[in-house]
């Protein structure tokens, strides 16, 4: 007679216990894995031992991570980031070990660091924005601190629509076109302004001034600041001259692109700007239609300097830094890390997991590239644990325990009988 069976039963079915009850109360962590216990009977191995075994009991053989996808719930912080799919974000910890975690409930230290609520810094490739190239070596994610440098401008394009009905600025004594005066109206059909910048980043605003000439014929002036663009302050020159084909569509002159060499301006003061040798302007798109003068799209290239002023993050991993200049730009890209096995993982607490021998070495890869999951941006990963299902498995565990203590109680019963003989 043995009670060996009971106590078993008791240990095993408590041991149960204990996993949903580390279940039931992270249901609410983010990123956190149910486990459940996994059990075995257990029969003596005697050699010779007969088929009707009546066996010693059970055991619990291990406690297996349950991996599934947790749902996705949304949040307001940029740096909160959910896998939707298989992988880990990697973790650098203080002591330069790599671990790995589904939690993605980040936050930026006093030196720019991407880390975790322990401090665990994320890895990324970093990428520069100069030239977009991913050097390949993962690393700590740091913002930057430089902001991103200004571009010259060395582009402008323009669509605009010029008024056919309007007409030409025609001196009635010389039958020549109207010597222009930027600052009088009747000098010139239409204007409009964009702003440039040099290679410092300053602003340069440029107006462009339409003077019709002749049917189909208008001369395009411009200023930088106020300066004058072409010839001098008392006698401007046009930059270029406009003609249309009767039909209005774009100009057969220029039917390319024209170059155009913007001056400083402000010499000798403070606010000077650096000149430009050479600025490509595309008028091609300029139409002469019968409708109001009207620009649909006056762009150029450039931008001033800027500061990093937020960031978010793609589904592909890639983050992007916003910039007080109105710019964006790639900075690193998260990488995610997945294993063969990763019930082998072992669990560290804090929400991370440590490689082992049993699961094998992390595959690493970016947001959807194999097997591995995308990225979603304010968003966490809640817990995958269903709280009903644990609370049901509760009370199946209480029932387990409670039957095995009666196995106890009756095997007691049994033996107080056999003592009890006379």
């Amino acid at each position: 007679m043995s009670f060996q069976q009971g106590v078993t039963g008791l240990t095993s079915a408590g041991r149960n216990l204990e996993v949903i009850g580390n279940n039931v109360a992270n249901a609410s962590t983010v990123g956190a894995k149910a486990s459940r216990a996994e059990f075995a009977d257990i029969y003596a191995r005697a050699s010779g031992g007969g088929a009707g075994s009546a066996g010693l009991g059970v055991a619990v053989t291990a406690v297996a991570q349950q991996f599934s996808q947790g749902s996705i719930s949304s949040t307001d912080n940029p740096l909160d980031v959910a896998i939707n799919g298989a992988g880990f974000f990697q973790l650098q910890d203080p002591t330069g070990a790599m671990v790995y975690s589904r939690n993605g409930q980040f936050k930026v230290d006093r030196e720019g660091y991407v880390t975790n609520s322990d401090d665990m810094k994320l890895m990324a490739i970093p990428v520069t924005y100069q030239d977009g190239q991913i050097p390949g070596k993962s690393q700590p994610l740091q913002l930057p601190t430089s902001g991103i440098a200004p571009k010259q401008t060395s582009t402008m394009n323009m669509e605009i629509n010029l008024d056919a009905r309007q007409s030409a600025k025609i001196d009635s004594a010389t039958n020549a076109p109207v010597a222009i005066d930027f600052t009088d109206a009747t000098t010139y059909n239409n204007s409009t302004s964009i702003n440039i910048y040099d290679t410092k980043g300053q602003q340069v605003s440029m107006t462009y001034f339409f003077q019709k000439v002749a049917n189909n014929t208008w001369d395009v002036y411009a200023t930088a600041n106020g300066e004058t663009v072409g010839g001098t302050a008392d006698a401007p020159a046009p930059i270029t001259r406009v003609e249309f084909p009767d039909d209005g569509t774009p100009p057969t002159s220029p039917s390319e692109p024209i170059s155009v060499a913007i001056p400083a301006t402000g010499v000798g003061t403070s606010t000077e700007t650096v000149a430009f040798e050479s600025v490509v302007m595309d008028m091609t798109k300029l139409t002469q239609f019968g409708s109001a003068f009207g620009p649909t799209d006056v762009s150029q290239d450039g931008f001033p300097p800027g500061r990093l002023s937020s960031i978010s993050i793609e589904n592909d991993g890639t983050v992007i830094g916003s910039y007080s200049s109105g710019q964006s730009a790639a900075i690193a890209r998260i990488e995610l890390a997945n294993f063969r096995n990763a019930q082998g993982l072992q669990p560290l607490g804090g929400n991370v997991w440590a490689s082992t021998y049993d699961s094998g070495d992390p595959v690493i890869g970016t947001p959807g590239g194999g097997n591995l999951g995308l990225l979603q941006s304010k968003a966490v990963e809640e817990s995958n644990v269903d709280l009903t299902q644990e609370l049901v498995n509760m009370m199946v565990a209480q029932r387990i325990y409670q039957a095995n203590a009666q196995t106890i109680k009756t095997q007691d019963s049994v033996m107080q009988t056999l003592v009890s003989l006379r």
